[in-house]
């Protein structure tokens, strides 16, 4: 193994295992027997540290690493995308979350069986399966981007495969005991531990730069070229391709409904929220983990302005040694590492990367718990119950622990298959992690908005809704996109449309498909719910 750490470094990380496997264990001792202790903790999860278990499973590795190369690569655009995110959390907050624990839900698909029955629940949990196993593994993917250069200071793929057998054995290692309160509490250590690191890069890159304030921000405001200022903020052009990815169309159209779809719809976010003693202790922690997250962002945006002064601005510093980022293939996605191992001194290089592994794991010991809490309490307990009759609340617990290894076996498969995938794209980080959640999203998005504003909609209209709004996503993805265009219109092969877009347009077609559905009344509802 060639690596670029140190003795000290590796002291750093067998600190930072220590207290989260001390975590994990001191869960543990905690007696479960029901699956409303294991999966929403007994709803005895206090305000303030839901909120910040939800920041750190919203920004995850796809932030850390990510947020330092859209800054160097762009601008601080990314950051704007908070107005959807607010505005989502907001219709979240009012319209969602009252209306899960008023009907007492494990899951936010149970919501859906007071609609429209049982079956109907669980196609909607499948398809967030489906959906987190794309979300869930890019993000596994980037970090192991991280670790890979930690370990053996290469991003080939069998360096890459290895590094996420090694992430996700680790993730579930201390998941798997002690269910949701252990996922949340870690949450809290890890958010501490990878903010902390990234203060700990600006503060020593600001030490490294010579020029002053006034210079940096100069520089910054006048990049050179046809580039807009890296402190743009707000673009206000109307480009529908990957250019206006984050535009101000975008953040009020497409990154609004992404927020509804994760704040609210997706089992790995809204389960922390469900842990709360009542509604409006949740709608606090949902609304509060946006407002939290606004300059946790920002600080790691900063680190890739820095980085962009450090390396691109030579007039400025001298520059930095380039051969070294060649080494990395030249990606901008490994700037801030490469920065991290070759330019960080030990102990601070250690705990930096220490700040890697931590919002990855925050993002994987989480998808691991929502995952199994959805494939146990929507799938396997109305099965099981359907053939052998009520079981003991143990049964679930053990089950949902196996489910954690299933679905960690599923995100290493993803993770291995978004190297390949990353690569063909050549997205940004940030954007290739947000874009792979639109997959769920779409179906889901249609099928509540169906579900709440409408009295319409049908079992069968549902399931097309969730399938219609994936392959909708499915065909505007690029590789698909060009085979079926070069067939029927060659003009359009290589035409690309932004991940908020696509959103947009699959949200509105599973609606549609949804709304076919012939109208119920609650008298029906309640009825199919008491038959599923």
């Amino acid at each position: 193994m060639n690596t670029l750490f140190t003795s000290l470094d590796w002291a750093v990380f067998a600190v930072y295992f220590a207290v989260i496997i001390y975590t994990g264990w001191y869960f543990s001792r905690t007696k479960v027997t029901t699956t409303k202790d294991y999966f929403l903790g007994g709803n005895s999860m206090p305000m303030w540290v839901v909120a910040v278990s939800v920041l750190a499973t919203s920004q995850s590795a796809a932030t850390f690493l990510g947020g330092p190369e859209s800054s160097y690569r762009g601008n601080l655009t990314y950051l704007a995308t908070n107005i959807g995110g607010i505005i989502g959390a907001l219709f979240v907050a009012w319209v969602l979350i009252p209306r899960f624990y008023e009907n007492k839900v494990s899951t936010v698909y149970e919501l859906l069986q007071v609609r429209f029955g049982d079956k109907t629940k669980r196609r909607a949990g499948s398809m967030y399966l489906v959906g987190r196993v794309f979300a869930s593994g890019s993000r596994l993917y980037m970090a192991a981007i991280a670790v890979s250069m930690i370990l053996f200071t290469n991003i080939d793929p069998q360096s890459v495969i290895m590094s996420v057998i090694i992430l996700v054995a680790v993730g579930l290692a201390y998941t798997y005991m002690g269910g949701i309160r252990s996922v949340i509490w870690s949450d809290l250590i890890q958010l501490i531990v990878y903010v902390g690191a990234a203060i700990a890069v600006i503060i020593y890159l600001l030490g490294q730069i010579p020029a002053d304030m006034g210079q940096i921000v100069n520089a910054l405001q006048n990049p050179g070229g046809d580039q807009q200022s890296k402190l743009t903020l707000l673009d206000f052009r109307l480009d529908f391709g990957p250019a206006g990815t984050f535009s101000f169309w975008a953040c009020i159209t497409g990154f609004v409904l992404l927020n509804i779809g994760a704040f609210g719809l997706d089992q790995d976010m809204t389960q922390r929220v469900l842990t709360c003693k009542d509604a409006k202790q949740g709608s606090r922690a949902m609304i509060n983990s946006i407002i939290y997250s606004i300059p946790v962002v920002l600080v790691f945006m900063t680190i890739g302005l820095l980085l962009y002064i450090f390396y691109q601005r030579p007039e400025l510093m001298g520059g930095g040694d380039k051969e070294v980022v060649q080494s990395f293939n030249g990606e901008n996605v490994t700037i801030f590492m490469y920065y991290v191992l070759n330019e960080m001194p030990a102990g601070l290089r250690g705990l930096v990367t220490v700040g890697v592994v931590a919002a990855a794991l925050s993002t994987l010991n989480s998808g691991l718990n929502s995952m199994s809490s959805v494939a146990i309490q929507d799938i396997y307990r109305p099965w099981k119950e359907a053939r052998s009759g009520k079981q003991a609340e143990l049964h679930y617990v053990t089950a949902g622990r196996f489910g954690m290894a299933a679905a960690a076996i599923a995100l290493g498969s993803m993770a291995i298959l978004c190297y390949y995938w990353q690569q063909y794209t050549d997205m940004p980080l940030l954007s290739f992690a947000l874009s792979v959640m639109v997959f769920a999203y779409t179906g889901l998005l249609g099928v509540y908005f169906t579900a709440i504003f409408t009295n319409r909609g049908s079992e069968s209209s549902v399931a097309m809704a969730l399938v219609s709004g994936f392959l909708t996503t499915l065909l505007l993805q690029a590789y698909i996109w060009d085979s079926v265009m070069s067939i029927i219109n060659p003009d359009w092969v290589g035409v690309r449309l932004a991940f908020p877009y696509q959103l947009c347009i699959g949200t509105a077609v599973s609606t549609i498909v949804c709304l076919m559905g012939k109208a119920q009344n609650q008298e029906q509802n309640q009825l199919q719910a008491a038959k599923g």
